[in-house]
């Protein structure tokens, strides 16, 4: 492994992006459809270009990112295409396509890469929309209400593109939130392509949102090893999260024990 300080990091990132196009190809050459797909998010290159910079020395570097591009683009070849473009709220940063562009990285960069690392990265992406949000405490019943509406509204989006399928639970005073899927295209895209064991560290994140929210995601199956990825969501001082200790089953996802009767 090639380690650089934080400024030896930023640094490559900076001339990496400010490369001439002759030295290096842009992400407008790429080749996909892009009325159907996106872009990864510019947060999301900076995390790959990163850890790019993390393995290999500086000759190697803008190769292994043209790899990773070509690979992103070839991944979209026979992608679906009904996932909305930019018009869809799920494609954005550290969404499906995110997720696809760290898929990509994981691909080119299997020999050097870690699942712990893989798992930060979408941390890096997901979780600073929620550190803004530390003053939310969910053991309040009007955070947790307003954390409800929230998930109806993203229903309605779902609804509309039909790529998360998504139900929500009618809402009980003093009970946990419930929502779940039954259809998730990152976790297609990673069965279709042989992609699984890293999934966990893409779906892990939940429950690492929720915690910045003084809140708990109790999990029990995922859509990669089910027919559904549930979320039961509640006070992190609520009795439920003693009631279901979470613990890591044996390809990394976060879960939680079914000691009682769980909600549906």
């Amino acid at each position: 492994m090639v380690c650089l300080p934080k400024s030896g990091l930023n640094d490559f990132v900076r001339k990496t992006e400010s490369k001439d196009e002759n030295k290096q190809m842009k992400d407008k050459k790429l080749l996909f459809d892009r009325k159907s797909h996106v872009l990864y998010s510019k947060p999301c290159k900076k995390e790959i270009l990163a850890k790019i910079a993390l393995h290999y020395p500086e000759a190697e570097r803008e190769t292994v990112w043209e790899k990773v591009q070509r690979q992103y683009a070839v991944f979209l070849s026979d992608w679906r295409t009904d996932l909305g473009g930019k018009k869809n709220f799920h494609n954005g940063v550290g969404g499906t396509y995110d997720c696809i562009a760290i898929m990509s990285y994981y691909v080119v960069c299997k020999a050097v890469t870690s699942f712990r690392e893989i798992e930060e990265m979408e941390e890096n992406l997901i979780l600073p929309t929620f550190r803004k949000l530390k003053f939310v405490d969910c053991n309040k019943p009007f955070w947790r209400k307003l954390m409800y509406k929230a998930f109806v509204r993203a229903k309605s989006g779902c609804d509309k593109w039909h790529d998360y399928e998504m139900s929500v639970a009618p809402y009980e005073n003093d009970k946990p939130i419930y929502y779940e899927f039954t259809a998730c295209p990152a976790a297609e895209f990673a069965i279709k392509h042989g992609l699984t064991d890293i999934m966990p560290a893409l779906c892990n994140v939940d429950f690492a949102s929720m915690e910045l929210l003084h809140a708990r995601l109790i999990r029990t199956n995922t859509c990669v090893n089910g027919c559904r990825c549930d979320y039961t969501i509640c006070g992190d001082q609520d009795p439920y999260v003693k009631e279901h200790p979470e613990y890591r089953d044996e390809a990394g996802f976060r879960r939680n024990k079914q000691q009682f009767t769980q909600r549906r």
